[in-house]
């Protein structure tokens, strides 16, 4: 097995690089040296989190992506893996949380949310594992949520897609440890600061001043952190939530 130097080019890929977590993930790996490569439905999104990444003296590169389509998702990865070098970690990171009854839901948004946050994560998952089973090596980390745990009322969609995702994530944990892959999922537990949550759940954002959301860069260090571990103490399930969330 080729053992990776400091030579050697290391790609971080982040599907679903949004402006708080996703976008915390990428510039911590990119601060150690790796290419911080993000995905979003518009390239034109990602552009702002390139430039701080470059700011920085790191290299980032932003990609249009349907996560959902399987030809996009190949293109992706024989891209960035022509362009910049091997896919060391994957970041899975769609979330779809999107509330309705179940007396409500219709057969098509239910299925675009199964689809945006468990199928995209298995053709992702699946082009990052074929590679890296190939080279002997690599890191794939999924973001999960409480949905993935427990059911809540007008969350079926979400949760059904979240259990999946795990499942997903359990399986390939097994089958791919014993190969030097390392997988492992994190469930994000607890309201992050994102302006989604300033502006939607205010009584909930003011709790920022005593720690009580979660802040997207000390989500993204437990990230580093997973793929940082060493291999006879690998951590499948890591769950992060604010002190006082209730649980």
């Amino acid at each position: 097995m080729t053992s990776i130097t400091e030579q050697q080019p290391k790609v971080a890929l982040v599907i679903g690089a949004g402006d708080s977590t996703g976008g915390a993930i990428a510039r911590r790996f990119a601060r150690e040296g790796f290419i911080a490569c993000m995905t979003r439905r518009s390239a034109d999104k990602l552009q702002p989190l390139v430039d701080s990444i470059r700011a920085e003296g790191g290299k980032a590169f932003g990609y249009a992506s349907d996560a959902r389509k399987e030809e996009d998702v190949k293109a992706l990865f024989e891209q960035i893996e022509a362009e910049h070098g091997p896919v060391e970690v994957l970041v899975f990171n769609i979330g779809a949380n999107v509330p309705c009854s179940i007396l409500d839901e219709t057969a098509r948004k239910y299925f675009k949310i199964w689809e945006m946050a468990c199928f995209s994560g298995f053709l992702n998952a699946q082009a990052a594992a074929q590679r890296m089973v190939a080279r002997g090596r690599g890191t794939i980390l999924f973001t999960g949520a409480t949905a993935g745990l427990r059911g809540s009322a007008n969350f079926a969609a979400f949760a059904g897609a979240k259990h999946a995702l795990r499942a997903l994530a359990q399986s390939m944990a097994r089958e791919l440890g014993p190969r030097n892959i390392h997988v492992a999922h994190v469930v994000v537990d607890g309201a992050i600061d994102t302006d989604f949550i300033r502006a939607t759940f205010p009584d909930r954002y003011a709790l920022k001043d005593q720690d009580g959301i979660l802040n997207p860069d000390h989500i993204a260090e437990n990230y580093w952190h997973l793929h940082s571990q060493p291999r006879d103490a690998w951590t499948f399930e890591l769950d992060l939530r604010p002190y006082m969330e209730r649980w």
